[in-house]
């Protein structure tokens, strides 16, 4: 070994340590590589040093990495490709070997796109593979000595760091492939989210329903504070996903919590998190639902059951979006956007002196008030048949109700609302083995016990009552008859087209059931 090689030697030695040390210091690839090709440039002398990677055709090698200084823009190696054969590096990529060239000029296959090296100088190439991958990209540089002698000596050095490189390159490309996939998935489920939680997938035509659809529409493009308000099962928390969704949080997180599941002391702890130690048990620092929902929305159900001592430290947040956790002293700031739901009467809890009437207003911004099911009954036959399609996907089986069935459950007060007819309906499906839901399987005395009360029905007309006009006697009898015609033809005593012309020259609208 000379002298010169001797001293090589010890170089790149030094430098290798050097290489490998910056590939175990950080996980950012693209700050990694542009310190490895430093780390060539400045001490194992190689100048520009330059790593290619395959694209996602596998077709071409773009330009990954540069150590030109001074020379180039970034922006000018973006569309630069090294088709498979083309120059040096197409070479290297095509055969998977090193190519290493004594003087730049004797080789037609040389192609300097970005005109950065000296032509009387030698360039070595030298592929970058890892196991079953094969051919990853090409790592090449310039050795600064045109000494023929050495470049047996930089090319194994080369060789060396692409081994050392070809890991990291693996290794970024499955975390970005991860990432892509995890990103799409993300994008999705978002779509997915937001179309079950669109104002068109939302049931009910009724017209107390359309007012809340259009106040949802309304209060969405802004980030006010939202009361939902209503009886329990009326679909509060579905309001609150529908305001989150269409909204441009709808990118944010979207944080529930019930009030009324915790006691205080878990409840601030839930909400605003805690200090490692700041209680028994505290084994480690934890974010509340106020910093997990940054960005975003939180929405707080049964907001009306939480203590009076509990009220001043959320009214806090909401005037001014700062907190402490648990057992902390550092003060931190959130961005999130309240929507909280209650079926309590806070007026009464205010003048009851239960409820703050600071933490009222603070919370009042804008009412929503869902109706209840017995208040919106025209919306029944839709509700019932969006809800039994659900089950029978859940079922993997086709579910269907009888007009019979509707009938019935259109006579009913459904004091648990919507979340009541839904578990209804799911018992009706299970008693059925034929998927056919009829009203012998509308058990509305038994779901719910005493609590439960059918709807007052409407007292019967005399048929024979001589003070009813012909129409009003029609009228009666169809009333009677849920308004089936057939069954009011019979009542009366006529034929089904007697019943029908009847309806026709009266001009009698027929209810839809």
């Amino acid at each position: 070994m000379t002298a010169s090689q001797s001293s090589l030697a010890e170089v790149h030695l030094a430098a290798l340590y050097e290489v490998s040390s910056v590939l175990g210091d950080s996980l950012d690839y693209q700050q990694t590589m542009t310190s490895v090709l430093k780390v060539l440039h400045d001490k194992a002398k190689l100048r520009h040093a330059m790593l290619t990677l395959l694209d996602d055709e596998k077709e071409s090698l773009v330009i990954d990495n540069l150590h030109a200084p001074g020379n180039v823009e970034s922006s000018q190696t973006n569309n630069i490709r090294y088709r498979n054969g083309e120059g040096v590096l197409g070479t290297v990529m095509r055969h998977g070997q090193p190519v290493v060239l004594s003087k730049v000029s004797n080789d037609v296959r040389f192609a300097d796109k970005l005109a950065l090296y000296e032509l009387d100088k030698p360039f070595i190439a030298v592929p970058v593979t890892k196991g079953k991958s094969g051919v990853l990209g090409v790592l090449a540089a310039q050795p600064e000595s045109s000494d023929t002698h050495l470049l047996a000596d930089f090319t194994r050095f080369m060789e060396m760091t692409a081994n050392l490189v070809a890991r990291n390159v693996e290794l970024a490309k499955g975390v970005e492939a991860k990432q892509d996939n995890l990103q799409q998935e993300r994008d999705r489920l978002r779509r997915k989210v937001r179309n079950n939680y669109s104002l068109d997938n939302m049931v009910g035509h009724s017209q107390a329903m359309r007012r809340v659809f259009e106040q949802i529409r309304l209060v969405s493009k802004w980030d006010s504070t939202v009361l939902v308000r209503g009886e329990s099962g009326t679909g509060k928390e579905l309001i609150a996903n529908a305001i989150h969704y269409n909204s441009p949080r709808a990118t944010g997180p979207f944080v529930k919590l019930n009030c009324a599941a915790l006691p205080d002391n878990l409840l601030e702890s839930e909400l605003f998190g805690h200090e490692k130690g700041a209680f028994t048990g505290a084994m480690k620092q934890r974010k509340g639902r106020f910093e997990m929902a940054d960005g975003g929305t939180l929405f707080l159900d049964e907001v009306g059951e939480i203590s009076a001592a509990f009220q001043a430290k959320l009214l806090r947040v909401l005037q001014e979006g700062e907190f402490e956790r648990v057992g902390g002293t550092q003060t931190l700031t959130v961005d999130v956007r309240i929507i909280a739901a209650t079926n309590r009467n806070l007026e009464e809890e205010v003048r009851q002196e239960r409820f703050r009437e600071d933490l009222y207003y603070r919370l009042n911004v804008m009412p929503i008030y869902p109706a209840p099911l017995r208040e919106r009954v025209e919306d029944v036959p839709e509700l019932t048949s969006f809800l039994v399609e659900k089950i029978g996907n859940q079922q993997k089986r086709k579910l269907t109700v009888t007009d019979g069935a509707i009938r019935k459950m259109m006579n009913y007060e459904w004091p648990g609302n919507v979340r009541q007819l839904e578990n209804m309906l799911e018992r009706a499906s299970i008693m059925s083995e034929s998927g056919e839901i009829d009203q012998d399987l509308i058990l509305l005395d038994e779901f719910g016990g005493d609590l439960l009360t059918t709807r007052g029905a409407t007292p019967q007309t005399d048929l024979e009552d001589p003070n009813l006009n012909d129409r009003e006697r029609v009228i009666a009898a169809l009333e009677q008859a849920g308004w089936v015609q057939a069954k009011a033809a019979r009542l009366l005593n006529m034929t089904p087209r007697q019943i029908a012309y009847r309806i026709q020259t009266m001009n009698i609208r027929m209810r839809q059931l």
